[in-house]
């Protein structure tokens, strides 16, 4: 029995209630005479699905088991899952789990329990079967059971006669074993709870790993009790103590989630000198870094004493971070402050080091020495992989697939990210299409094997803890679904279609990616009722990180408040209007598939946008923003006369077509902290209504 557990488990309370919102927006299904037609809403898609008529009622009555071989770990899962799914449905639930097998509705079966240190080459399979009122979820290891926890839950209907698991057989397992989401606490602080929230979601959505950017130019972000001047000097005050850290070490291995570190070194290491200055490789002093981008200061390579205290440093780290990997970042270090330094270059020269390039190589060779002491393999990103890297490095492409699939034909083991940089504010079908191993590679079967999978990289110059998540999420669930679904999973609309119901379980869960934005925005206008706002805010986004420090000039100091903050990376309204103008063009000549929803959509433009214009225009902070929201009406009359010419061609005014692409391309170009979301399908649809006849 594990039922004295519980009240050591009733997690996010407030969080769980709102679950029940998630059932409604997933029960995406049709009712016909009181029998209940179920639709997929499962993310990210199994490796084999199949469903089959009949449903397993979840009633007061539904008893919950466990094989003699599961431990706490899986206990305390299978308790979270049933508090999930009491907020979810509204029914009270047994929480007297028994132990042996075969005697409840719900049966968890394991070979072997969890492993005390989670590795990478882990079984994650697991077979679920919902038939003739009872389910059947087994796995080799806790780890797939932890999955098909997640899965029975995203399979939660209602219909005519209350809530239910529509009958299915289930087998999945990861397409690739390495899924990551690297986080970024260098440069801002993201503090404990923002992490623990991230990764009940990630548990959620089945990645395996959260990458934690622990060391910047702009801070370092960990306690050290062997050398106290790192957090003490170079945080601000804004780090992890040892304990909080253990604490998401802990919580993380309980969702089946590895912990990586990075500790980025010898460049982007100023946070490194502030306290330890005998480190560099020019004179202090240093400073923490305000400003982003990459600064010349870097460690000494030549020192003995160097490597003397990051030996000192990363055994000390070891004890925090039991994960067999640990990342030691070796991006971005032009070698300045080495060829500026007679020492240095003195060294270089007896030792044969040609150019700052083989200087660094001799430093990460130096730094495997260590690691490999410790029992941990090396990880870097894709400046590591030069002439003399031993191979049992694992590398981190920024730069592509290419230069990932490079690698593995040297032999090496690597991680994608180029394609998943969420600072990009790249669609969640752009990143979606992006695979580790593109269709038509030329690596062969044992390279491929070399490609562990992917990251999504959420790096930190621009986001806050009231941003992050809206940075984050949903836009990760789709790329959780390319790194764990096969490679021919790759149906845009039906991803959307799918990642509209997660996104609404991840807001359940607790995260902020939906009342975040919706808070900042009421804080923006000073009103509760934003509906006139909210119409302007839901066909904006947010640029680029890039293009924001470019227009903007951000650093470590800009507050991250505006309303390019309050916006999220791209809204539903790009792919709804896309479909809509779509399948509106595909119904020629008629034009009613779709029209009426555009013609709520432009007239709410019309409307709404004037007055959300003349509010705008008493902020400070909005008013910059006035000639944008006034715009919308102009789109949206523009939207209107299409419509109207589409089935009246003869009436489209001489030069009209022309003007009102010349309209949309000019807000394509315009120079601000957001941009419209909404002109390409507005494009689309006003480039199909025929040229006036003298035109």
């Amino acid at each position: 029995m594990v039922r004295q557990r519980m009240k050591l488990l009733l997690w996010h309370g407030a969080a769980c209630v709102a679950m029940m919102c998630a059932v409604q927006a997933a029960a995406a299904q049709a009712v016909h005479g009181g029998v209940t037609e179920f639709r997929n809403t499962l993310m990210p898609e199994p490796a084999s699905f199949t469903a089959q008529p009949g449903t397993f009622a979840l009633t007061p009555a539904t008893t919950f088991g466990l094989s003699a071989t599961s431990d706490t770990l899986l206990q305390d899962a299978l308790l979270r899952a049933i508090t999930r799914l009491e907020a979810m449905t509204g029914v009270e639930l047994s929480k007297n789990v028994v132990t042996g097998g075969g005697q409840a509705l719900v049966e968890i079966n394991v070979a072997h329990p969890a492993e005390a240190v989670q590795t990478l080459d882990e079984d994650e399979s697991y077979q679920l079967v919902v038939q003739r009122g009872s389910v059947s979820l087994t796995a080799p290891n806790d780890l797939g059971a932890l999955h098909g926890l997640q899965t029975l839950l995203q399979l939660v209907q209602y219909g005519p006669d209350g809530y239910f698991l529509p009958d299915v057989t289930i087998s999945d397992k990861p397409r690739f074993k390495w899924r990551g989401l690297m986080i970024d606490c260098g440069r801002h602080f993201e503090p404990v709870p923002v992490l623990l929230r991230t990764l009940d979601a990630m548990e959620a959505v089945k990645l395996n790993v959260l990458h934690l950017h622990l060391s910047e130019d702009q801070g370092f972000r960990v306690e050290s009790k062997r050398f106290p001047k790192l957090q003490e000097m170079g945080s601000d005050g804004l780090y992890y103590t040892q304990d909080q850290i253990r604490e998401i070490v802990a919580y993380a291995h309980a969702r089946g989630i590895r912990v990586v570190p990075e500790f980025d070194i010898p460049g982007h290491a100023t946070s490194w000198l502030v306290g330890y200055p005998e480190l560099a490789s020019a004179p202090g002093p240093y400073h923490v870094e305000r400003v982003f981008g990459i600064h010349d200061a870097a460690m000494d390579p030549t020192r003995e004493s160097t490597f003397k205290f990051l030996d000192e440093f990363l055994g000390e780290m070891t004890g925090l971070f039991p994960d067999a990997y640990m990342h030691i970042g070796g991006d971005e270090n032009k070698g300045k402050q080495w060829l500026a330094n007679p020492q240095i270059r003195e060294f270089m020269q007896a030792h044969g080091i040609k150019d700052a390039a083989a200087l660094q190589v001799y430093f990460n060779q130096r730094m495997l020495k260590i690691l490999t002491k410790y029992h941990k393999h090396m990880v870097g990103w894709d400046e590591i992989m030069t002439p003399g890297l031993p191979k049992d490095v694992v590398v981190q492409s920024w730069r592509g697939a290419e230069s990932l699939a490079k690698g593995a034909m040297e032999g090496y083991q690597g991680i994608l990210s180029a394609p998943y940089y969420l600072d990009a504010m790249h669609t969640a079908a752009w990143h979606y299409l992006a695979d580790p191993i593109p269709a038509g590679t030329e690596l062969t079967p044992e390279q491929q094997e070399l490609i562990l999978g992917g990251e999504v990289c959420m790096w930190g110059e621009q986001i806050s803890p009231k941003t992050i998540d809206s940075r984050i999420w949903p836009r990760t669930a789709a790329i959780a679904e390319r790194l764990w679904s096969a490679a021919t999973v790759r149906d845009v609309p039906d991803m959307y279609r799918r990642l509209a119901v997660e996104n609404v379980r991840l807001d359940a869960l607790g995260m902020e990616q939906i009342s975040g934005p919706e808070r900042m925005q009421r804080q923006l206008t000073g009103r509760q009722n934003t509906t006139a706002f909210k119409v302007f805010t839901s066909v904006i986004e947010p640029v680029s990180f890039g293009e924001r420090y470019n227009l903007q000039h951000t650093d470590q100091l800009t507050p991250l408040d505006g309303l390019v903050d309050a916006v999220i990376p791209d809204p539903p309204v790009r792919h709804e209007m896309a479909d809509e103008v779509q399948a509106l063009l595909k119904d020629a000549p008629h034009f009613e598939r779709g029209r009426a929803r555009l013609e709520r959509r432009f007239k709410s433009w019309e409307q709404t946008s004037p007055e959300s214009a003349l509010r705008m225009k008493e902020k400070p902070q909005l008013a910059p923003y006035a000639e944008q929201a006034a715009e919308l009406a102009e789109f949206g009359a523009l939207g209107t006369e299409a419509l109207h010419y589409l089935d009246a061609p003869n009436e489209t005014p001489n030069g009209w077509r022309t003007a009102a692409l010349q309209k949309i391309a000019a807000a394509k170009k315009e120079k601000s902290l957001v941009r419209f979301a909404i002109l390409d399908p507005l494009e689309e649809l006003v480039s199909a209504v025929p040229a006036a006849s003298a035109q």
